[in-house]
């Protein structure tokens, strides 16, 4: 397939390019600046700010629009595209084990930087007093899964429904189906790769103009944020804020830093070359929209096609290192805000039970709160309605909670081709 190059796109790599177009004109600085007057026009005109919020909705929604389209194509030509049924079980199980391995690293150290730093426990609030009512709506869409239940949800009433809702991992499971038959039919299937390779390219163009928009939904997003909540509003919930936020930053620099120096890589040179991505994700508490440049950038790197193809798709479902660390530390926080001791073996159910809530909570604002609901519910003496507490900030934690969920994509990725051997470390220090 001829693909959209990442110098098509408003968020430009290549040298060249970047040295022909002023910096103002430049993808990142134009996000910098929305985000920036977003604030101001926040803390200046709230009412009015928090009038922007259908920018940010409208941009996230033309987004969300194209992601599965994307998601299917992408997979579909990954694995055809490999042509080695050998080589794509290969990809995929060195892929599914990193992102479990890694995945859960993040929920155990949400689970003992809440036992360590106790974010809930100078509020002594008495559950009685909170608004059940305000996470009603959470509480109906969230329920404990056992892994058979969990697994029939991932099959889809019919293949239209999972494109209908827009379900990740109903559209993953669709994909891996028609990549499979794909490769099995050989020469066959080339007419209709070709035009699957097509329609991807027209896609990744509507991607090219959407993103053209980002600046005015990342203003928009930003300013009802700052404009709703206001900063001085997260006064009593600042500690938690800032622990969930260091311990991004922790895991982001530490962990995922480790990972990428053995795989050849300098973490901060990779942070550096996506921050595009990073601001954009910021800005509008969402991974998704990050997806389409994402893959491309990744593409840029020396990554094949047919492995971004696969594994950025499925680590979206599967691979949420920031929805991990989120679902352990708040539930701590809520535990200990309302004087509900854990004991060991409670907070060993949590555990288990968030390895599982978390898959599937990617991208969409709002999922990872879900699943947070959804692991409480398990521990009966927890009370759900605590969750009321973190609900006025959940926006503030979805930032960072959507860009280590999209840099962990971004560096399983490399890890993964590293492991493949497609590309080396002189490659990636070129590149980077």
């Amino acid at each position: 397939m001829e693909s959209v190059g990442v110098e098509q796109l408003p968020v430009s790599t290549s040298t060249e390019s970047k040295g022909k177009t002023p910096f103002y004109f430049s993808f990142w600085f134009q996000v910098c600046i929305a985000v920036v007057l977003a604030m101001v026009f926040g803390y200046l005109s709230p009412a009015r700010a928090v009038a922007m919020k259908p920018l940010g909705d409208a941009f996230i929604r033309l987004i969300t629009m194209v992601v599965t389209p994307i998601i299917f194509c992408t997979v579909v030509s990954g694995i055809a595209g490999m042509q080695d049924l050998k080589k794509v079980g290969r990809v995929g199980g060195k892929a599914l084990i990193y992102f479990e391995v890694v995945s859960t690293l993040a929920l155990f150290i949400g689970l003992v930087v809440g036992n360590i730093v106790h974010p809930g426990a100078d509020f002594h609030v008495n559950p009685a007093t909170l608004d059940a009512k305000a996470v009603e709506g959470y509480a109906g869409q969230a329920k404990a899964q056992t892994v058979t239940e969990f697994a029939m949800h991932i099959i889809p009433t019919t293949i239209v429904d999972a494109f209908a809702k827009g379900d990740i991992l109903q559209v993953l499971l669709v994909a891996l189906l028609f990549g499979f038959a794909l490769s099995l039919m050989g020469d066959r299937c080339k007419p209709l790769l070709s035009l699957l390779d097509t329609f991807t390219s027209a896609i990744f163009g509507v991607v090219g103009i959407i993103m053209r928009f980002a600046p005015l939904g990342a203003f928009g997003a930003m300013a009802f944020t700052v404009g709703k909540y206001g900063i001085a509003s997260l006064g009593p919930l600042l500690k938690l804020i800032g622990t969930f936020y260091v311990t991004s930053i922790f895991f982001v620099v530490v962990v995922l830093g480790a990972v990428a120096l053995l795989a050849g890589f300098n973490i901060f040179k990779f942070l550096s070359y996506i921050k595009e991505e990073i601001l954009l994700v910021l800005a509008v508490s969402s991974s998704e929209p990050a997806l389409p440049t994402l893959m491309e950038k990744l593409e840029a790197l020396g990554c094949s096609k047919a492995l971004v193809g696969l594994v950025v798709p499925t680590g979206y479902a599967f691979n949420t290192d920031g929805t991990s660390l989120y679902i352990t530390l708040a539930a701590l926080f809520v535990a200990q805000a309302t004087g509900t001791h854990l004991t060991l073996a409670q907070q060993l159910t949590i555990f288990a039970v968030a390895v599982l809530t978390s898959k599937g909570a990617s991208g969409v604002q709002g999922a990872s709160f879900i699943a947070l609901v959804g692991t409480l519910s398990v521990v009966s003496t927890v009370p759900v309605a605590g969750m009321a507490l973190i609900l006025g900030i959940d926006r503030f934690m979805s930032m960072f909670r959507a860009a280590v969920n999209m840099i962990g994509n971004g560096v399983a990725t490399l890890v993964i081709a590293r492991w493949e051997k497609e590309i080396d470390r002189s490659t990636l220090r070129i590149h980077l």
